[in-house]
């Protein structure tokens, strides 16, 4: 993959088709080197996905800069709880009816398949933390924040099952899965990634302490927000996504509005030592070590979950009913969702249709489903709901996969021209 990144950018084509087309030929498909069995291995998948999750939230925490008071936050959060919400009800609603599904059962469906996902939407993601653009700002931020926002329908549809406590009436879920877990998860990741953010930067510039170790750094701030927000029943995705927008508005309070060139040079020129314990440079030094780690560590999970992605496709778990299911939920459901969650706002048709065609799913929704198995989701049930859910990764990765280029290249020509 080294050796041939520089290729893959310029063909419609990307890196996770070809993991996912090696992970095939190592599975039972192919060679057989790779027996997994995602039912019966669900406890190592929820693990793996887990954290490939995780560090690519708190990544992509990192890569938006933009101010929280800006506009394009609010078109965010329209299409991340209002075309989210819309897409789960949809899809429940397609689960019922055409699959036959009980309510529990549709709506933990929709909960699972309705969230985009941030570690595969690389290609459509913001380029760098100074880029602007909404279709890509919109589409990074709606695949962090909906990998919270979606997780009420999946209690709700797991409560249904009876395998969630939902409370007399709903109560509890309302008060807990709904209200406290959404707003406690992101107050959690905000106030300690501020905190240890802050504290860093106090010992690096004050008694040059703390210095070096990076990688420490991110991983422990990943698992003490994504830790205490699993120990107070919040969401810990959307906790570690705050926490790494907090980090990123540390280095926006002290850096400004300065050009994203004079940062990059701050954040990479001289000693590393003399450079994070500076007065002015230490804020975006630290945000760009952070960034470029966790993005590396990122791609490896990519590369591992994936592979195990291909590597579990056979014709047990090829669902026959993803034959329509799919192609309704990528070119009925998920447009029909986008144009009305952003009906009135300030984006240009040419972005709403990619906005509408872009919603990537992937590792997320594996996790999601593996959750539910492994908190006693029926055997039965188990089966339909993963081979459900990994025809329609795997037509997601490619189809998406192949369309990317072409048409990313075609909006910046159209965004470039007069």
């Amino acid at each position: 993959m080294a050796l041939t990144g520089s290729v893959l950018k310029r063909l419609p084509l990307t890196a996770t088709i070809l993991y996912l087309g090696v992970g095939f030929a190592l599975g039972s498909g192919g060679f057989g080197l790779i027996q997994l069995d995602p039912v019966k291995n669900s406890a190592l998948l929820e693990r793996l996905t887990e954290v490939s999750v995780i560090v690519s939230l708190f990544t992509t925490g990192l890569k938006l800069r933009t101010p929280l008071s800006d506009n394009m936050w609010r078109l965010v959060a329209r299409l991340a709880f209002g075309s989210m919400t819309l897409t789960v009800l949809l899809i429940a609603l397609v689960g019922m009816l055409g699959l036959g599904m009980p309510i529990g059962a549709a709506l933990l469906l929709g909960g699972i398949l309705a969230p985009t996902d941030p570690v595969l939407a690389s290609d459509v993601e913001v380029e760098n933390p100074w880029d602007r653009d909404r279709l890509r700002f919109c589409l990074t931020g709606e695949a962090a924040l909906n990998d919270g926002s979606n997780s009420p329908f999946v209690f709700l549809g797991m409560g249904l099952l009876g395998l969630h406590p939902l409370g007399a009436f709903g109560w509890r879920w309302l008060a807990v899965d709904v209200v406290w877990a959404s707003l406690g998860g992101l107050a959690i990741g905000g106030l300690l990634g501020t905190v240890v953010g802050n504290l860093i930067l106090y010992l690096r510039r004050e008694h040059k302490e703390a210095v070096g170790l990076n990688e420490f750094l991110a991983l422990g701030l990943i698992a003490l927000s994504y830790g205490v927000a699993l120990l107070t029943h919040a969401y810990g995705f959307l906790a570690v996504f705050a926490a790494g927008i907090a980090l990123r508005r540390i280095e926006l309070r002290s850096s400004g509005e300065k050009p994203s060139e004079e940062i990059m040079a701050i954040a990479q020129a001289g000693v590393a030592s003399e450079t994070a314990t500076h007065q002015d440079l230490a804020p975006a030094y630290m945000a760009q070590a952070l960034l470029d780690f966790n993005e590396s560590l990122g791609r490896i999970g990519e590369v591992a979950v994936v592979l195990l992605v291909g590597a579990m496709l056979s014709g047990r778990y090829l669902s026959p009913e993803a034959i329509w299911f799919v192609p309704l939920l990528l070119v009925v459901i998920r447009p029909v969702s986008v144009w009305l969650g952003l009906i009135g706002s300030r984006t240009t048709r040419l972005q709403r249709y990619l906005m509408a065609w872009f919603g990537i799913r992937g590792i997320a929704a594996i996790y999601y489903v593996m959750y539910a198995i492994n908190r006693g989701l029926p055997p039965a049930l188990a089966q339909q709901l993963t081979a459900l859910t990994l025809t329609t990764v795997t037509v997601s990765i490619v189809v998406h996969g192949i369309s990317v280029t072409p048409l990313m290249n075609l909006y910046e020509r159209r965004k470039s021209s007069p």
